[in-house]
């Protein structure tokens, strides 16, 4: 910096600190229409910010040699808080009234033949607290972020484990997760190599307009995908950013209290895929009910029985006892027909009479393997009822 103002100029400027900083104030309230919408306390802070701005200016001229602590001395007059509710941009805008009123007031404040060095020391200062300014930010937004990936591995580990936490919508909240419906969950192997996981999930979902939330669990890469307009085309999407291997979506659910529901489900989809040679990517959770039985996972066994053997045998026992033929001749309708001394026409209409209470087709290989896997499983079950 060039010569500093002389120290009777700096005490002019420091004892109109206070009036300056009130001046500042009122022109920031008369041009920044968003500054006269804040609050009382908000709107404090920013005078005592200003007026702080000041008294270092005057430091910092006596002492033209010392660095300027500008993060403590001008920005530790306010609350952190001040940062979450003025944006960057809106910060340049204060910064920019308030250099324009202590200029305005230069040839009064300054002794005479002082007006040009105090004008000069404005200037240099105030690009040195627009530096400061994004440095705050900048570290502002580093904390910001590692807090809230803590957050959301908090919101991930929950989810996984099936707690029904009462604080997961705040934590939510406070990632920005709005109350979105529906919820889905999709996991799959962690892609390997370099490149940023997170940014790119995340700039995926944007573009499907859902909101995400992410990260891994046990090597497995956890998405969870809020607001999904069109489930098969978001997961379709989605799954081109998992590793190599099956990708499983779980049930689509009413909102994020209940994404554990839609978690385990997809997580133990992951688990049985293997059994499955040539499984799709992505492929829903409920596709895979009868590796998943196989596995050992009660919650598939319980669904198969529900949907596949229940309605078989509430639907009286001839369509049970078609599907059973048709299964033990290997889908050979006409041999089934013989065994069952009907005609081929009957044993179809019984089977399609089956697939409209189940879902499951005898003629498709998946409904058929769903529809043998289940009616094992009962019988397994001890539910002879089924079969007598």
């Amino acid at each position: 910096m060039t010569q500093p103002p002389t120290e009777a100029t700096l005490r002019r400027l420091e004892r109109a600190s206070g009036s300056l900083a009130t001046r500042a104030v009122s022109r920031m309230d008369e041009e920044l229409s968003w500054f006269r919408a804040m609050p009382a306390d908000q709107r404090s802070w920013v005078t005592l910010v200003v007026q702080a701005g000041v008294a270092s200016l005057v430091e910092w001229c006596r002492e033209p040699g010392r660095p300027p602590r500008l993060t403590g001395e001008v920005f530790g007059a306010a609350p952190r808080d001040l940062v979450r509710v003025v944006r960057l941009k809106q910060t340049v805008d204060l910064i920019t009234v308030a250099v324009d009123v202590v200029e305005s007031h230069v040839e009064s404040l300054a002794e005479p033949g002082d007006a040009e060095a105090l004008r000069l020391a404005v200037l240099h200062f105030s690009r040195e607290v627009a530096f400061a300014s994004a440095r705050v930010y900048a570290t502002f937004a580093e904390e910001r972020g590692a807090w809230d990936a803590r957050l959301e591995a908090l919101v991930l580990d929950a989810l996984v484990r099936g707690e029904r936490d009462d604080e997961l919508p705040g934590r939510a909240a406070a990632l920005g997760w709005g109350g979105v419906s529906p919820v889905v969950v999709v996991v799959g192997a962690t892609p390997e190599g370099p490149g940023d996981l997170h940014q790119s999930v995340t700039r995926a979902a944007r573009a499907l307009r859902c909101e995400v939330l992410l990260g891994v669990h046990a090597e497995q890469l956890v998405v969870v995908l809020g607001g999904v307009q069109d489930l098969e085309v978001a997961t379709a999407r989605i799954a081109v950013e998992f590793g190599p291997g099956p990708v499983v979506t779980g049930p689509a659910v009413e909102d994020l209290s209940r994404a554990g529901d839609s978690a385990t489900a997809a997580l133990a989809g992951l688990r049985a895929a293997p059994a499955w040679p040539g499984v799709p990517r992505p492929v829903g959770t409920d596709e895979l009910l009868p590796e998943r039985a196989l596995d050992g996972d009660p919650l598939a066994r319980t669904t198969l029985s529900e949907r596949v053997a229940l309605p078989l045998q509430a639907a009286g026992g001839e369509v049970l006892e078609t599907v059973q033929t048709v299964l033990a001749n290997g889908g050979n309708l006409e041999a089934s027909a013989r065994a069952l001394f009907v005609h081929p026409n009957t044993v179809r209409y019984r089977l399609k009479r089956a697939a409209e209470l189940t879902g499951c087709s005898l003629t498709d290989p998946r409904g058929s393997w769903t529809l043998q896997v289940a009616l094992a499983l009962t019988h397994l079950g001890g539910e002879r009822s089924l079969w007598h």
